[in-house]
C-alpha cells in the first residue's frame, strides 16, 4: 500500500512543492515536509500519532504485581506498553531482543532498556530514514 507522502504535496499557503525532512523529537525521527518558500511543515499522521501515544504513555503510573517465578522475581509489563514498543520497533531496523537490560540505578528503583541506543546507533537509524525518503 502506498503513503500518502509519497505523492507530490504542495504548500496550501503559497502552492509549492514541499520537500521531505525528518525531525527529531525526543528521541523520535519524524517524517515530514516543508515548504521552502514558507517553512510549512506538516508531520506524517502515523509518526505523530506514535509520539502522542509515547507522551500519554509516558506519564502514567502502573501498579504491577511482584511474582515469584522459580529462584527469580517476575513482573508482568502492561500490555498498551508492551503494544507501543512493538509498534514504534516495527519501523525501525532491530527487532526488540529477548533479554532486556535490567539496571538497579537507586534504593528502591530499577530500569528496563528494550533498545540499546548509542549515538552510533541513533544516527544509523537517521540514515535509514533519510534514505527511505
Amino acid at each position: 500500500m502506498k503513503d500518502v507522502f509519497d505523492a507530490k504535496i504542495l504548500c496550501k499557503n503559497c502552492e509549492a512543492a514541499m520537500k521531505p525532512i525528518t525531525i527529531e523529537k525526543k528521541g523520535f525521527f519524524l517524517r515530514a515536509v516543508e515548504c521552502v518558500k514558507c517553512g510549512e511543515k506538516i508531520i506524517h499522521p502515523v509518526d505523530l500519532n506514535n509520539f502522542n501515544q509515547y507522551n500519554g504513555l509516558k506519564g502514567k503510573t502502573y501498579s504491577v504485581k511482584l511474582r515469584i517465578v522459580g529462584n527469580s522475581h517476575a513482573i508482568s509489563i502492561p500490555k498498551e506498553i508492551v503494544e507501543f514498543i512493538n509498534s514504534v520497533n516495527s519501523r525501525m531496523s532491530g527487532h526488540v531482543n529477548d533479554v532486556v537490560k535490567l539496571c538497579f540505578e537507586d534504593f528502591g528503583r530499577l530500569s528496563l532498556k528494550f533498545f540499546d541506543f548509542n549515538e552510533k546507533k541513533i544516527e544509523n537509524n537517521r540514515e535509514e530514514i533519510r534514505k527511505k525518503w
